[in-house]
């Protein structure tokens, strides 16, 4: 079967929790989003924001990986209640997820730069309501691109650019106060 691209739109701390344990969840623990996956798919969270429902606007790329197996499987979310402990409303949830074999070098990057880039973006005003499904399918132009950005020595080399512009426009701006 042939190799695929995915992206999951997930909020911030949620991608986090899912890169620590290696696994992705999308849609609030459904099944059928993650049966259309295969083993060494290629998969990527954006996040719009650091948390659910009112975290702060983030609108990055937040973790990318490929898919260690075939397996869709269960887990409880939360924790457990044992002794002592108050019951967690998420305790009594069962998520499916997919393994996955994240890069834990990637860095966080935002999309606004890549907008006019990627397949799934260009040329589309309205490109955010697509993502209202938690997920949708790429390119492999579209998850090569990302993944590159995510690449720390990408993430280096934009703090570098920007840097330089922010150098420059400040000496601009001073010389134009003289």
């Amino acid at each position: 079967m042939a190799i695929r691209y995915w992206l999951g739109v997930v909020q911030h701390d949620h991608v986090l929790r899912g890169v620590a344990g290696g696994f992705a969840q999308v849609n609030h623990g459904a099944r059928a989003p993650l049966e259309l996956m295969g083993a060494a798919d290629g998969f990527v969270f954006y996040s719009p924001r650091e948390s659910y429902p009112d975290g702060e606007p983030l609108k990055q790329f937040t973790a990318v990986g490929r898919l260690a197996d075939a397996d869709v499987y269960q887990a409880t979310q939360g924790m457990q209640p044992g002794a002592g402990q108050r019951r967690n409303a998420s305790a009594d949830f069962v998520a499916w997820r997919r393994r996955v074999d994240w890069d834990h070098d990637a860095v966080a990057t935002p999309i606004r730069p890549l907008l006019s880039s990627l397949d799934f973006t260009r040329d589309k005003p309205d490109w955010g309501y697509q993502l209202r499904a938690g997920l949708i399918e790429l390119t492999r132009h579209d998850f090569e691109l990302i993944r590159e950005q995510m690449r720390p020595s990408s993430a280096r080399e934009r703090e570098g650019e920007l840097r330089h512009r922010a150098q420059h426009a400040s000496a601009g701006f001073g010389a134009r106060l003289r």
